[in-house]
């Protein structure tokens, strides 16, 4: 686009006229802001990100993996077991028993019923069968039954597995599998989630009938459903493995349902079965006893139980021999028996031999239980429980298959076969339910001293009559009856975390205050394992009722996240409940009896030290809390006491909290947490330590408890969250939040209640070097320091915990305006940002920043196009989140806003105020306006033709940038400068050290060229809307672009920013506006032609601006350094004429001029005597030049020394050396001698000697020899006389005298002294000089002497002030006539004497 040059010298001044005159008024700019560092300290964030990640990495390696514990060599079983008395340390606990709802009872109205029931905990029922009819009891809500009475067996086991997908509709979640001793029915049940009592959820259920049933002659005991649908069911008659298999419509090779039988192949799994009669003697009696002693197994080898394993898509089954066999699913209708496990009895012999609890008469395995993988990551994948308390733990082998099977089938492609790798032999001492209900506690022995106890004696208990079990998370619980009448005990197992945690390695294993524990000897084992073995607590509970099932309790499905970790992100154990505790209710399992439900909770380390403060509080007795820190650690009972210190979702499992309601506990209890905080986190310690090698001495800090406990506890807060990228992709390719809102409301309230503790107690943190704590004194220095960094590294920790909590307040903000929506409108750079940040990144990650900014600015602009105000929004996201919008951010939007009511608006006084306010609020946010964003605000300002904003604003944001004016500073100490090509928009870089916060590896210089391009981009913009409004005049020419463009320009040179002003100078330079810029001469001009690098044309410039600012020596002195200068190409023409120049502004001069008079004549002499230089160098070159071109250039010395003669000007003592003596330019030897004023007699009347005489000899005719002479000594003398170190005028005088002589024939006879007449030597000198004077040479050259003496008495006449001695001259005539021989040959001199005489006489 070419801008019309339409800015005369008119314009420009009017401009600097204007922004003269009304300068106070355009600088009324809002005050640069303050200098202050960044709110947003990403190196900080990113230094508490690494603490965090450091326990991330702890908590995952803290608790070994489940193979690990049990696949130690030498120890293939273990009985390692912690038992204690006390209820402080059980691991379970009884919550509550849920009594069955009285109306049940009115359905056994007869004396003789058949009753079943079993727990349903997919659907939050338990289903009771009276008979026909299938009541659903909802025991969350406590009394609410749903029955289902349309069928007419008897119902003996009720199952609900998940339906096939498409085959019934969306509302039916489950099925129930309902069995009769006849038939298999389905029936569809969608169960959804309404508010419940205690702030839960509970299902409510609907049920829809399916008409799917099948009969059948054998009563299903067992059935299992896997997540894609099938159903798998046991038969008690027969033991076989049956598939209900089911589908949407009949076909011809498949009924609507149909029972298939696995266990028998081919066909036979699809013919009727006959009940045999007694018939005996006939063929048909004999084939259906073949038949059915095929069919049937004894009744040892029949399935009892079958379980599912969706994880690993496997099938186990349990015969009543405890044999196991696993199968793979294949195909619709088809399962593959791949493995079979016998003699369970004999491996678990050689495992533990000589175990007492081995024996032929307890060993009946009565349920098996699945490990899901992430229990698991060795691959130990099921666990058989047998009735005496024998767990069997199975993994998969090394080989394909191995002799447990029992065929030689190989498994299915993704399967291997298990084997049995680890016996957990039961407790043997276990105390007796009436001991652990009675707790033993020893006496009180003060705070800080412990000492062990003697307990009483125990009654241990044996297991020996299980029948039921469960198992989830590393929990197990199985029930027996008790000895006593309507009652069942209940073994409770939990690993041991203070046994098997490597964060209470640092402390004793067995702390003295423990009571003595059962521990079993592992069978086979070797002393001194090197990894801890499995450890559990157990205990005996007892419950009300006889066993008819037990079952955990589902966990919220907002929790799945809780226990799943990103890919390639380290992952705690799941049962590694120090963990997990903070962020999801203890686990709990129910118990269903005759009685009702009893709900067992686990015993978390919280809970532990829950009831150890409470203890405190009620008895003043610290010894519980002293044992709970020496049993986990310090670090751990410091994160654990900053939760209840603080508050926490999950303390109290009397009930489940809702996700993100916080509990508190009372006052007085909290202040106990804090102050055992306090007391337990120590201080930090200084470690020091000298380099081997060197006397160099480094330091470390070890960090208090208190410092490890924040960090601790703030790391398992946010570790749900932390590494899980934000969004993921929904169904139709649109983005979706991949973070689950309940847990990010409940992490973040978590870690507010932390902040909020945190904030009210700063001193936590802090020494305690002065106050009335006992023991204050003043601390060591290497304590101080340790203090220091310790503080310096919880300050770290405040901060990011802040930014963490804003976060999610902004990432839940985003959801709520469809965070898919507001991605979809960003550039496609920040969408690709988007689609990879994490959420670690987004509160402590440079992307973090630019993609919060990128979205906020969605919404903004969705507010603005949507004509709603943005304060509503913007006041929500700073009260919420202010980090991620600043004031600065929220000026930015409103500015935005009132530039669009500008666009808008009709009105020119309301456009005007639009304007203005939306300059004050650009500039009041302009630290936050990005170069992009700017650059669209500046072209709106050119297209709403408002100077003042595209003038004033980018200025202003120039000078925002660089507050600390190290781009200005770069820019003076930087002359030379590409243009700024850095990329747009993108801030500074300061890198900050990790650990302190100072500067690393930045240069300063590197730093001040990002501020400097900063600066540099903005003042481009600035230029670009005078361009703009250039552009408006061309084409337009009306009045109103004239203005704008006019005031423009007042703008622009009433800016009091040197750096700008330079800019300017270039681009309207660049214009061909110099003369015009020199009529003004605004104020920075002078300096901007000093500025390096220095060029022709400024130089040219800045002497034009020194004669116009009448400061002629200025202008000599730039004249002259142009002049001398070898940077530039100059011709020594120029250079010549430079100099010229520079003589005559020297000599313009005033003398009274700044007191620089003597100053200034030193100056002017010694820039004569440069200039006198120049003109020898020039002559110098105008010999040598034509020489060279006569020779076309073949003397490359030559060619080199003439080319030398132009790049710069030298003194006389190299053009003498260089040029005059190598190549004899005797002129130029006489100019040097002449302006260098040195004396040198013999070497003067030798150049002349050689001058005349190789005249001479060049030109043999005289005539021509004396024109030469005439013309070479003529020139000469006038320039050099009356100089004798160069014109030695009586020996020039005697040579061509000798000349004449020599030639007395052709040359005239007044041809000498009218030559040095024309040299300019007076008559009177050369009348003097010898021999002209003498007696000798009267008779030689007295016809030379007589035209002398005429020529001298004309001048005499025509000039009164030559000087004549006529009375001398009168006596010489005399003399000289006398002497005059009187020949023929000197008559006309004789006459020539007489007339001087005369004309003497005459007139004088």
């Amino acid at each position: 686009m070419a801008f019309a040059q339409s800015t005369g010298p008119s314009a420009l001044s009017n401009s600097l006229q204007a922004s003269t005159a009304h300068g106070a008024q355009l600088s009324r700019h809002p005050p640069l802001p303050p200098k202050s560092t960044p709110t947003l300290d990403l190196p900080a964030l990113q230094n508490g990100s690494r603490i965090l990640q450091d326990y991330f990495t702890k908590d995952a390696q803290s608790i070994p993996d489940l193979g690990d514990m049990l696949n130690i060599p030498g120890m293939p079983s273990s009985a390692s077991y912690s038992v204690f008395p006390d209820d402080f340390r059980v691991p379970f606990q009884k919550r509550r028993l849920i009594g069955i709802p009285d109306a049940l009872f009115q359905f056994y109205n007869t004396t003789e019923v058949a009753s079943h029931m079993g727990i349903i905990p997919e659907i939050e029922k338990v289903w009771i069968a009276i008979d026909h009819k299938l009541f659903l009891w909802d025991y969350v809500e406590g009394q609410e039954l749903s029955t289902f009475f349309d069928q007419p067996d008897v119902i003996t086991k009720v199952t609900a597995v998940k339906p096939k997908p498409g085959v019934f509709v969306d509302e039916i979640n489950h099925l129930l599998v309902i069995c009769t001793p006849v038939s298999v029915l389905l029936l569809g049940v969608s169960a959804t989630d309404i508010p419940g009592p205690n702030n839960r959820t509970r299902k409510d259920i609907k049920m829809y009938a399916t008409d799917m049933t099948v009969s059948c002659d054998v009563e299903m005991v067992d059935v299992a459903g896997t997540d894609d649908g099938r159903i798998f069911l046991a038969g008690s008659q027969d033991g076989n493995l049956y598939e209900l298999h089911y589908q949407e419509k009949e076909g011809w090779f498949g009924k609507k349902v149909q029972l298939i039988n696995h266990s028998v192949g081919g066909v036979q799994s699809f013919l009727p079965r006959f009940t045999p009669h007694k018939t005996e003697g006939t063929i048909l009696t004999s084939l259906l006893s073949a038949s059915i002693h095929v069919l049937i197994p004894s009744r040892l080898d029949r399935i009892v139980s079958v379980v599912c394993d969706p994880a690993r898509n496997i099938i186990y089954t349990l015969t009543a021999n405890s044999v196991i066999s696993l199968y793979s699913p294949g195909s619709d209708k088809s399962v593959n028996l791949y493995q079979t496990i016998q003699n369970l009895y004999k491996l678990a012999q050689e495992k533990a031999p000589g175990s007492p609890a081995i024996t032929p008469k307890g060993f009946q395995v009565i349920g098996l239980h699945v490990i899901e993988p992430n229990e698991s990551r060795s691959g130990v994948q099921l666990m058989a429980v047998t009735t005496n308390g024998l767990r069997l733990f199975f993994a998969p082998s090394a080989q394909s298959y191995n002799y447990y099977s029992g065929t030689a089938m190989e498994p299915p492609r993704g399967h291997r076969a298990i084997q049995l790798i680890h016996v957990r032999l039961p407790p043997l001492n276990l105390l007796h339910p009436d001991e652990q209900s009675n707790p033993y506690r020893p006496p009180n022995s003060g705070y800080g001293s412990h000492q062990p106890q003697p307990s009483p004696a125990s009654r241990p208990y044996i297991l020996s009559g299980l029948e039921n079990s469960v198992y989830a998370a590393g929990l197990t619980l199985a029930a027996q009856p008790g000895d006593i009448d309507g009652t069942d005990f209940l073994l409770c197992l939990a690993p041991d975390l203070t046994r098997i945690s490597a964060y209470a390695q640092a402390t004793s294993r067995q702390p003295q205050y423990q009571q003595p524990q059962y521990q079993g000897i592992p069978y086979g084992a070797p002393s001194g394992p090197q990894r801890p073995p499995l450890t559990e607590r157990a205990a005996l509970l007892t419950i009300p009722g006889r066993t008819w099932g037990m079952a955990p309790i589902p966990r919220p499905k907002t929790l799945k996240d809780i226990t799943t970790a990103p890919p390639n992100t380290p992952m705690p154990a799941i049962t590694n409940e120090l963990v997990y505790q903070f962020l999801e209710p203890p686990r709990q399992f129910m118990v269903l009896t005759n009685a009702g439900i009893s709900i067992l909770v686990r015993r978390r380390a919280l809970d532990w030290l829950k009831d150890a403060v409470d203890e405190v509080q009620a008895e003043g007795s610290p010894q519980s809390l002293l044992e709970f820190r020496d049993s986990f650690g310090r670090d751990e009972a410091c994160a654990m006491l900053l939760a209840l210190a603080s508050g926490n979702t999950f303390f109290d499992f009397n009930e489940q909290s809702a996700l993100g309601t916080i509990s508190k506990l009372s006052p007085d209890v909290r202040n106990i947490a804090k102050q055992a905080f306090y007391d337990f986190g120590d201080r930090p310690i200084w470690n020091e330590r000298v380099t081997y090698g060197s006397n160099e001495i480094t330091g470390t800090a070890m960090f208090s408890g208190r410092r490890e406990g924040f960090a601790l506890y703030f790391s398992r807060l946010i570790r749900p969250v932390w590494k899980r990228k934000l969004i993921t992709l929904g169904p139709a390719g649109h983005h979706v939040s991949n973070l689950s809102e309940d847990i990010l409301l409940m992490v973040q309230k978590n870690l507010f209640a932390l902040k909020d503790f945190v904030d009210q107690n700063p001193h936590l943190f802090h020494s305690t070097t002065t106050g009335d704590h006992a023991g204050a004194r003043a601390a060591p220095a290497n304590d101080q320091e340790a203090w220091k960094v310790e503080q310096n590294s919880v300050a770290e920790l405040q901060s990011l915990l802040a930014r963490t909590i804003e976060g999610a307040s902004f990432f839940l903000l985003l959801n709520d305006h469809r965070i898919g929506d507001l991605i979809a409108q960003t550039d496609a750079e920040t969408q690709k940002i988007i689609n990879s940040l994490t959420f670690e990144e987004l509160i402590t990650g440079r992307n973090g920043v630019v993609a919060s900014r990128a979205l906020v600015n969605v919404i903004i602009d969705l507010q603005i196009g949507q004509q709603i105000a943005v304060d509503t929004i913007s006041d929500v996201l700073q009260s919420r989140c202010g980090s991620f919008c600043s004031t600065d951010d929220v000026m930015l939007y409103k500015a935005k806003e009132n530039t669009r009511k500008a666009l808008e608006s009709r009105n020119p006084i309301e456009r005007q105020n639009h304007l203005s306010e939306s300059l004050r609020l650009f500039m009041k946010g302009a630290r936050s306006l990005d170069f992009e964003k700017l650059q669209q605000v500046v072209a709106d300002y050119q297209q709403l033709k408002y100077a003042q904003g595209a003038i004033e604003l980018p200025l202003f944001c120039a000078e925002v940038l660089d507050l600390d004016h190290q781009g200005l500073q770069y820019w003076h100490s930087h002359p030379i400068l590409p243009p700024p090509d850095a990329p747009s928009g993108q801030p500074p870089q300061v890198s900050l050290n990790a650990a302190s916060g100072s500067v690393i590896a930045v240069p300063a210089a590197e730093v001040g060229k990002e501020f400097w391009q900063q600066r540099a981009r903005c003042y481009d913009l600035a230029l670009t809307s005078l361009e703009a409004f250039e552009f408006v005049v061309s084409a337009k020419g009306d009045p109103e672009a004239e203005r704008v463009r006019s005031h423009a320009y007042e703008l622009a040179f009433a800016s009091t920013d040197e750096m700008f002003h330079c800019r300017l100078y270039e681009w309207l330079i660049s214009r061909g506006l110099a003369d015009e810029l020199l009529e003004m001469r605004p104020p920075y001009l002078e300096a901007y032609l000093q500025r390096d690098p220095p060029t022709v044309d400024k130089y040219q410039l800045l002497w034009q601006f020194y004669v116009k600012d009448n400061r002629p020596l200025k202008a000599a002195e730039v004249l002259a350094a142009l002049a001398e200068s070898v940077e530039f190409p100059l011709p020594l023409a120029r250079r010549l004429e430079y100099l010229t120049l520079a003589v005559g502004n020297a000599k313009a001069h005033p003398i009274s001029a700044g007191g620089q008079h003597e100053s200034a004549i030193a100056f002017l002499t010694d820039l004569e005597e440069k200039l006198e230089v120049a003109q020898v160098q020039l002559e110098t070159y105008n010999i040598l030049l034509p020489r060279l071109q006569s020779q076309g250039g073949r003397d490359p010395d030559l060619a080199e020394k003439v080319e030398i003669l132009e790049k710069g000007l030298y003194n006389v003592t190299e053009l003498y050396q260089v040029y005059a003596e190598p190549y004899d330019l005797l002129p130029v030897k006489l100019l040097i001698l002449h302006v260098s004023q040195h004396r040198d007699d013999k070497l003067v009347t030798e150049i002349w000697s050689r001058l005349i005489d190789e005249i001479v000899e060049k030109y043999p005719n005289p005539v021509d020899a004396a024109d030469r002479i005439q013309s070479q000594v003529v020139p000469l003398g006038q320039r050099f006389f009356p100089s004798d170190a160069a014109f030695p005028f009586r020996h020039i005088a005697l040579l061509l005298v000798r000349f004449q002589l020599a030639n007395v024939d052709v040359v005239p006879t007044g041809w000498v002294p009218r030559v040095l007449v024309q040299c300019g030597i007076p008559y009177a000198e050369i009348w003097d000089i010898p021999p002209f004077n003498t007696q000798a040479a009267v008779q030689t050259l007295s016809a030379a002497i007589c035209i002398l003496l005429q020529d001298w008495l004309e001048a005499a006449k025509r000039s009164s002030t030559e000087f004549f001695p006529v009375d001398r001259i009168d006596s010489a005539v005399e003399v000289y006539l006398k002497e005059l021989q009187t020949t023929e040959a000197m008559k006309a001199t004789r006459e020539g004497y007489e007339r001087v005489r005369r004309e003497l006489r005459r007139n004088w």
